[in-house]
Order: C-alpha cells, then structure tokens, then sequence
C-alpha cells in the first residue's frame, strides 16, 4: 500500500489535515506528532531518515512552523521525489518549466474544479488574488499552462476591483475573511475562494463574501466544502505518484 509520512508540531496549534479519513481509505498515513520545543536539528535528522525508508513514499511537513525552526531548510531537506507538497525548489522549478511530477495539492484541485465547470482556460481572463508560494504563485503557472491570460494581484495592486471584475476565472487566496464583495465581480465568473476564516460571529468562511457573490458569479466554491477536500485528494493522487517511482 502507498505510504505518507505528515510530520506535526503538535503543540503549535495545527491539527492533521481535514478530511485525513478519506486519504488513510486510499494512502496508509503515518502521523508523527512532534512537541513544540522540537530542534532544527532534531527535526531534520527525522526528515533524512524517511527520506531513506524505502516504504515511505511521500513526506509532508505541515506549516507554518514554530518561529525557532528554518522552514525553508526543512522544505528542502525533503527529497524532491516525496515532496508530495511539491514545496521545494526543485520542484517548483519544474513546475515553472512544464515538466513536474508533482503539482502543489490546493492550486491541482483548483485546476480540477474549473475543469468540472465545464469552462475552457484556453483564452480566459484569470486574475489570482494573493501572491504565496503555496497557492498564488503556483495558481497562477498551472493557469498559464492552460494558456489563460494570467494576472497577479497583490496588497499593493492599485484600484484591485477594477482588476478583479476582468476576471472570467477569479482564485482568491489572501486570508481576509468575506473579503471580496459582490460589486469586484464579473457576472457570470467561477470563483474560487480558497481561504479559511471565522466571521465576526465566530462562524467558518471564505475571503469571498459566499452570499453576496454567489448571486453573481456564474460558479463559486463554498468554504467549507469546496477546496479543502479537492487539496486531499490531490495529496492522495501525489502519494500514489510518488509510489510509482
């Protein structure tokens, strides 16, 4: 069976990914639960030793890390062939050129969602909203890839609404709850809402305003419910692929 190794700090205040019932039905899951106080050093040693089990076939280290330890250097110290987050540089370089064995999770189940809205890329106005390496930066490669014309915006883009309602394709990623509006909409539009918030009543929500936008957009993704469970199974389509080496 396929096998991924998630590396936790328990006590930072991150839990296992959502929806991990769904991948341990398909992927068996090693959970390795770290305390806080755990060294660079420590931490590192742990990640060269599962790069040389060869019954483990994917590692993921979930972020973000406590302060006193170097992400960066943990990312790389991954082997970029059970970088199943497709975090580190090597592979993030192949996804740049078009020629990657892994895409990251959350951006591959957004090209997926598109997909299923039955819209072409191909030609399309896409603006991303927010610029991480985790989800802007490679959103917006994977949309080039499908060559749609891609732009990036950022907390310094001058007059943003005016950039948004281009958009025939609309990825938010910025960590603002309810933060895109109805009226930064183009009708018609699939949007994307990829964050995680709580609402002034303490209730989950998107950076996109759910019940304004949805009356707009021609396709919207809920939160939660819509990207969340797209990003496990690409984890899940990453461990079998990594397998297959």
């Amino acid at each position: 069976m396929n096998k991924l190794a998630i590396i936790n700090i328990t006590s930072f205040g991150r839990e296992f990914p959502e929806n991990l019932e769904e991948l341990e039905a398909r992927v068996e899951v090693e959970k390795m639960l770290l305390p806080e106080e755990t060294t660079q050093e420590e931490l590192l040693a742990l990640v060269d030793k599962l790069n040389k089990k060869p019954d483990i076939d994917g590692i993921l280290v979930q972020l973000p890390l406590p302060a006193h330890l170097d992400e960066k250097a943990v990312i790389e110290a991954i082997s970029p062939d059970k970088d199943v987050d497709a975090f580190s540089a090597v592979n993030v370089g192949k996804i740049m050129i078009g020629d990657y064995k892994f895409l990251p999770c959350t951006p591959a189940g957004i090209m997926e969602l598109i997909k299923s809205t039955g819209i072409e890329v191909k030609g399309r106005e896409c603006v991303v909203v927010g610029r991480s390496n985790i989800v802007g930066k490679p959103m917006a490669m994977l949309l080039l890839h499908q060559h749609g014309t891609v732009t990036i915006c950022h907390s310094r883009t001058a007059d943003l609404p005016s950039v948004t309602r281009r958009a025939d394709i609309l990825v938010v990623a910025v960590g603002r709850a309810k933060f895109v509006t109805a009226d930064m909409v183009k009708p018609g539009a699939v949007v994307i809402d990829v964050g995680m918030n709580r609402d002034e009543n303490g209730k989950l929500c998107g950076d996109v305003d759910f019940a304004e936008v949805s009356e707009v957009a021609g396709a919207i993704t809920p939160v939660p419910g819509g990207v969340g469970p797209m990003t496990i199974t690409m984890l899940m389509r990453n461990t079998i692929t990594a397998a297959k080496k």
